[in-house]
């Protein structure tokens, strides 16, 4: 006779098919979040967190240029998903956009064909930007005694990071009384405005004899600048790095005449054999403080003397303001180099000027006038390009646009 399972049985049965099935469930994978945008990483390592907290655990790490999900937004933090399905939090200034990447690859083919102005080495590991700014993201970093060619340079204000401000706090709106809402129904309506005389701004015009104690505001000072150099490495990377934290490869018996100047640009200008050693003679530039108008202050040739067995000054000219491209010339004299530097005239113009170089003589064969290139990207590290900021400095620039904001607002 068989036997009926009790309720028990029965209860341990439903009770493990209701287990079965739940591990079943929970075994299958989460649908992957959808992506808001595809950005890619600026910095040469970028660390991602498991949450928005500075203390939080890291997730993991992205390299410079590699493709990432955008998957969640807060303020200025994301949440991004690499290609090995890495998620993680990080900062949005760090990321680039597909332009800025084109950007950056169109920097560095425009960088290989401009001309070297010199080879220089980093004191010490050394980053490089994207662009001539502290705050944007750094990509590469030159390791020391790394050489690099050094192919433009752009000088431009020093801009602080600024904090996000907190957000506004919501007040609720306050309820009106019905008895104020009455009056301001019944209130009436504004007086017109009284006719101005004719001449009223002759007559509010203040005259300086009324205001013996008066003098004018002295206009502010000119924003802090930084210098920065574009340099191209040897594997084909361009990018900017701040020039004080480079020294020009010239030798030393040379570069000790530059009475605390730094260097901003070297060419050889020929060999001499003095018995067993070959020497150069060189051009170089030279600038005082660094954030002058232009590229350099100051330029020099020397020669490697045979009577005296060490480099003596065959020519120079102070006080100048010079713009890059600093170039030899070709030249139809074997054995009489020419080099070519843009300075700027008297008359506040540009020209190219042509020197030939011929044993310890040199002379001015040639003066052109000289164009700037377009304000484009690349031509803000081309020869003889101005910042919009020197533009502002000059007469009828920011500070004439401020001084005439009381009288267009006494004219409105």
């Amino acid at each position: 006779m068989s036997r009926v399972p009790g309720p028990s049985f029965c209860a341990l049965l439903l009770a493990l098919c209701a287990a079965v099935s739940s591990v079943s469930c929970g075994s299958r994978p989460a649908a992957p979040a959808a992506s808001e945008g595809v950005a890619y990483v600026g910095p040469l390592t970028l660390n991602l967190r498991k949450d928005l907290a500075a203390k939080s655990p890291a997730a993991g790490e992205a390299k410079h240029g590699e493709r990432v999900d955008i998957l969640e937004t807060r303020r200025r933090f994301v949440r991004v998903r690499t290609s090995q399905g890495l998620e993680g939090w990080t900062d949005s200034t760090f990321l680039l956009s597909s332009q800025q990447m084109d950007e950056l690859r169109q920097l560095a083919e425009d960088a290989a064909k401009l001309p070297s102005f010199g080879a220089a080495t980093a004191y010490d590991a050394l980053n490089m930007h994207t662009g001539p700014s502290r705050q944007s993201p750094s990509f590469f970093q030159i390791p020391e005694g790394a050489p690099v060619e050094v192919v433009g340079h752009r000088a431009t204000p020093r801009v602080q990071p600024v904090s996000q401000p907190p957000a506004p706090r919501r007040v609720a709106p306050t309820k009106k009384k019905a008895k104020e809402s009455k009056l301001a129904a019944l209130s009436l309506p504004p007086a017109p405005r009284p006719l101005l005389p004719p001449d009223w701004q002759e007559m509010s015009r203040p005259n300086l004899k009324d205001f013996p104690d008066y003098t004018p505001p002295a206009a502010p000072p000119a924003p802090a600048l930084d210098d920065w150099n574009l340099v191209r490495t040897r594997d084909g990377k361009a990018g900017w790095v701040l020039a004080r934290m480079l020294f020009m490869a010239i030798p030393d018996d040379v570069a000790q005449y530059a009475e605390g100047h730094r260097i901003t640009a070297y060419l050889p200008l020929g060999d001499v054999k003095d018995g067993d050693e070959v020497k150069h003679n060189w051009l170089w530039t030279t600038i005082g403080k660094g954030t002058e108008a232009g590229e350099f202050d100051s330029f020099r040739v020397f020669v490697w003397s045979l009577r005296h067995h060490r480099y003596e000054t065959a020519y120079i000219e102070r006080n100048v303001t010079g713009y890059f491209p600093v170039a030899l010339e070709p030249t139809s004299s074997p054995g009489e180099p020419a080099f070519s530097l843009v300075l700027q005239d008297k008359d506040g113009k540009l020209y190219r000027r042509t020197y030939a170089f011929s044993g310890y003589r040199v002379r001015m064969v040639s003066k052109a006038p000289f164009e700037r290139p377009p304000e484009t990207a690349v031509a803000r590290a081309s020869p003889g390009f101005v910042s919009p900021l020197a533009q502002d400095a000059a007469p009828g620039g920011w500070w004439a646009k401020v001084s005439t904001w009381p009288q267009r607002w006494l004219h409105r």
